[in-house]
């Protein structure tokens, strides 16, 4: 068996701990070794199908305590787990089946697992396995994996229509939990609280197969039973004695907002040591007013913990440390933008800690060429946790060059051995000699009174300049140059209310401008749910741009 098929038998053989799920609801308790049982009698029920070592198993569900048994009987099986993008109730589900089945071709799906609350679907996907059908099949023992062999093959946040998936084999699995759970000190005194969707690698990896492989609790509900209720995060982990959680930086503001409104003394979050926040930019702001809301029900400033990942590095490739306060390197932003060096100033920016033992990490200018710390450049990956490539709909695709090194398309820089990012590379902003990240434009934007935190795009704009008297910018006359601008794109429940939006618009001017010295070409207030996102909830940016094309001024 591989290290990491080894080490979840080895786990359910002796933990005492489990998973719990059905939370709000009736709550149910299984311990990891029923879970294995089942998942065992899943791994033989596959092989039944016809499931060989090596070949995909795509999963279609939504609820934990059926991901659970199926993720870890492919697994025993020897198969690799893709979990699918769910529809939602804005779905056109006549184009998600002709994406789903151009996945399934891609990855050469030898099985489809449906279930619960997508059911309906299976008729529209060839083939499809339940759940329940699974766990009926015989308990077998584990099918031998090699270190190489892929375990899951991850789709990327990317477009649908054009899928991609990075292979993640047993041995990048390995590593990178074994750095997560040596680094984090998880074990069986350990209480994980998880909402996140196991069809992204945050909730698949690091709160289903840590907890899986380390043994500790794990308290586990739907992105939808957050969603609906967000204080529901905060009561879980003060009823189970939560001590690991995490989310991106949109769900610790709406668990702050909701905070405020408890009183002192109806939660205890004392328990909590690490409440990680990842998978999306982090506003130090945000966590600052978390922490000042949840000091009054125990929380440890030092809990607060920030950390950078990708898909392309299994999970994790930085993370600060445990028990420390949060980290923040100020800067100059004219430095930052202009020389590309960090240099002391006022802008904060998180430092994500220092990289995991299985993932070396340098900054390298536009030649390739190694930077010094606090030169920004492009930062490449290397080690083994990090993926040696991709499967697409032509074929496998290699991710590393000669030397393994993997360009993960983010800028940033090292500052004490501890990674700084500064954004996505196709997403600068390039003004006057200025590299303007549009992170720093969504988060002065969202500042503003009626923006719903979080859902800020800031989208790069060509421009025409024009010289003389040969016209106003953008009238079509004269020959000017091209030269970037760029639009922000605001959700808010004032949308249609034309003077509120009017309003809101003006101060996103006036907020950015003060904040970035740089003035937008274009402000546009949507209704919520406007900007469009990937199936994880990362913000889409080259997509939103579409958008400026079907709004008026």
């Amino acid at each position: 068996m591989s290290r990491f098929v080894d080490g979840v038998v080895a786990t359910a053989a002796r933990a005492r701990t489990g998973m719990v799920t059905g939370e709000p609801g009736e709550a149910a308790r299984r311990s990891w070794t029923d879970l294995h049982a089942h998942a065992r009698r899943v791994a033989g029920g596959l092989v039944a199908h016809g499931l060989r070592p090596g070949q995909a198993v795509a999963v279609l569900a939504g609820m934990p305590a059926d991901i659970a048994p199926v993720a870890q009987g492919v697994w025993l099986a020897g198969g690799s787990v893709t979990m699918l993008h769910q529809p939602t109730p804005r779905t056109d589900l006549r184009v998600w089946r002709d994406d789903t089945l151009r996945v399934l071709r891609m990855i050469g799906a030898r099985a489809v697992v449906v279930g619960p609350p997508f059911a309906a679907m299976a008729s529209g996907l060839e083939s499809a396995l339940s759940p329940a059908g699974l766990a009926s099949g015989p308990e077998i023992e584990p099918v031998a994996s090699d270190e190489d062999s892929p375990a899951l093959l991850q789709l990327t946040s990317g477009s649908t229509a054009e899928p991609k998936a990075v292979r993640i084999t047993h041995r990048n699995l390995h590593a990178n939990l074994h750095d997560a759970a040596e680094h984090l000190g998880c074990g069986e005194d350990g209480v994980m609280v998880s909402w996140l969707p196991m069809f992204h690698d945050m909730g698949m990896i690091g709160c289903l197969a840590l907890p899986m492989l380390s043994g500790l609790e794990l308290v586990s509900v739907t992105p939808a039973d957050f969603l609906g209720r967000p204080l529901l995060w905060a009561e879980l982990m003060s009823r189970y004695g939560g001590t690991i959680t995490t989310a991106p930086n949109f769900a610790w503001a709406v668990l702050t907002r909701q905070l405020a409104r408890v009183e002192p003394g109806t939660l205890d979050l004392s328990a909590l040591r690490v409440a990680c926040n990842g998978a999306e930019p982090i506003d130090p702001g945000t966590m600052r007013a978390f922490v000042e809301v949840a000091s009054r029900f125990g929380f440890d400033p030092g809990a607060v913990n920030c950390c950078y990942g990708a898909a392309e590095s299994t999970l994790v490739i930085s993370m600060s440390e445990v028990a420390g306060p949060m980290t923040l390197d100020r800067v100059d932003p004219v430095a930052l933008e202009r020389d590309r060096a960090a240099t002391p100033g006022p802008r904060e920016i998180p430092m994500l800690g220092r990289p995991f033992p299985s993932v070396e990490v340098r900054v390298v200018d536009e030649d390739g060429k190694p930077l010094d710390e606090r030169r920004v450049g492009r930062l490449q990956l290397r080690g083994e946790s990090v993926t040696d490539g991709y499967v697409t709909p032509e074929g496998y695709e290699p991710a590393r060059d000669a030397d393994g090194w993997l360009d993960i398309g983010d800028e940033g820089y090292l500052a004490d051995g501890q990674v700084v990012v500064c954004g996505r590379r196709k997403d600068v902003i390039i003004m006057g000699g200025r590299n303007i990240y549009p992170t720093d434009i969504e988060r002065a934007a969202g500042a503003v009174p009626g923006v719903r935190e979080g859902n800020v795009a800031a989208v790069r704009l060509l421009a025409r300049t024009f010289g003389g008297s040969s016209g106003p910018a953008g009238d079509g006359g004269g020959g000017g140059a091209a030269r970037e601008s760029f639009a922000v794109l605001v959700e808010s429940r004032q949308a249609g209310d034309a003077d509120a939006a009017r309003r809101i618009a003006r101060e996103v001017t006036t907020r950015v401008v003060a904040e970035i010295d740089a003035r937008p070409a274009v402000v546009r207030v949507l209704l919520p749910g406007s900007l469009p996102k990937t199936p994880s909830g990362k913000l889409r940016r080259a997509a939103a741009r579409t958008l400026l094309d079907n709004s008026s001024e």
